[in-house]
């Protein structure tokens, strides 16, 4: 049995799915290093919306997808990104979406970290930013979560220049009652965030980046580094102070930094790990063994997926995740927050869909293949 996929030149070709899912289970936590998925949201269907509307979301399924990562023994990076932060989910829906998945996390043992603001404010004065930045801050440390200080699209605009960013950066790690994430968002996942630590140059961004973090530390449990540039996350990791964890954010490129070199090596605070969820997990598992060699046969395949789902413009990466999502049978529905579902081509989604099959990423791959069919007879394809 086949399935007619579009390609990019408006032909047909013919994909023979995969019949068996790969074997994964859950299994025992991972030791060797911290992993942590950025996890999406879940649209509501039924709510009657616009792409201007606060988010409405289906909370019941949104947890239960951050269940499933937590039984893999990945800890869930929430309210970032990933979770359409700045793209259709505001810091009201964000600050629910906190709180629901702090008190799960705490439920049931799961780690969880959760991202930092400023975006309840378009713009304003740095005093301003600083002010949402605490708003933010607080409420992330009341529910227990750790705290990512995510990149601000209003500090980037109000910041002159590097001393800016050393003094918000420095005030927030101050006030800070535990290590947090700093988090470096490069200007292909957000085009507001061109020039971020008062500089378009990266080796001086990078310096004041590192400035930040040697003069506090002992506020400072890790970076995540998200600029596609692998030898630059490793030039920078061998720069942090000792205790310092870098956390890959390439999604080009984690399986070699994850793996490291002999003077050191990334964790992971990935997008990727959405879909690839178990499949990382178990490659972890085979790591903590020792067995570099084993971890990347079964990761370095995943990269071609990735990079694919990343493809320019990559801010969308999104709707690939939730739309991969859809195909294994966690949520009924490719809707998105926003209406980002319209975000991809069909030939992006088909493609999508073939890579993640042939990997055997979904626990049901007839389920997979009927739910592609019925998208594909939305675009006309008829089978």
């Amino acid at each position: 049995m086949t399935i007619q996929l579009p390609d990019t030149s408006g032909s047909l070709r013919a994909y023979e799915p995969r019949r068996e899912p790969l074997a994964l289970t859950t299994g025992s936590p991972l030791t060797s290093r911290t992993v942590f998925s950025a996890a999406h949201v879940v649209a509501d269907p039924f709510a009657d919306t616009t792409p201007d509307s606060p988010a409405a979301i289906d909370w019941d399924a949104t947890l239960a997808f951050r269940r499933h990562l937590w039984s893999h023994g990945l800890g869930v990076a929430e309210a970032m990104d990933t979770a359409q932060r700045g793209m259709g989910l505001d810091w009201a829906g964000a600050a629910e979406l906190i709180r629901r998945s702090a008190a799960e996390a705490k439920a049931v043992g799961g780690r969880i970290a959760c991202g930092v603001g400023t975006d309840q404010i378009a713009a304003g004065s740095l005093a301003e930013v600083r002010a949402a930045y605490e708003e933010q801050l607080a409420l992330v440390e009341e529910s227990g979560a750790q705290s990512i200080l995510m990149a601000s699209r209003a500090l980037a605009a109000a910041a002159q220049g590097p001393e800016d960013y050393l003094e918000v950066y420095g005030h927030l790690l101050r006030q800070a009652s535990e290590p947090v994430v700093l988090h470096w968002l490069g200007p292909m996942f957000d085009p507001a965030l061109e020039g971020y630590w008062g500089s378009s140059d990266l080796d001086t961004a990078t310096d004041t980046f590192l400035e930040v973090i040697a003069a506090h530390p002992d506020k400072v449990d890790g970076i995540k580094v998200s600029l596609l540039d692998a030898q630059r996350e490793i030039d920078i990791r061998r720069r942090l102070p000792q205790g310092v964890r870098c956390y890959t954010g390439d999604d080009f490129n984690y399986p070699e930094l994850i793996a490291g070199d002999e003077k050191g090596f990334s964790h992971a605070l990935l997008g990727i790990f959405d879909p690839l969820g178990p499949l990382a997990a178990e490659a972890v598992r085979v790591l903590d063994t020792g067995d570099t060699a084993g971890f990347r046969e079964l990761l370095d395949p995943t990269v071609e997926l990735s990079r694919h789902l990343f493809q320019t413009p990559t801010r969308f990466y999104k709707t690939g995740v939730v739309f991969l999502a859809w195909l294994a049978g966690h949520q009924s529905h490719f809707t998105m927050v926003g209406g980002l579902q319209s975000a991809r081509s069909l030939p992006h989604f088909a493609r999508a869909y073939e890579l993640a099959d042939g990997l055997g990423l979904f626990p049901d791959p007839k389920l997979a293949e009927e739910r592609m069919k019925n998208l594909l007879s939305l675009y006309g394809v008829n089978q």
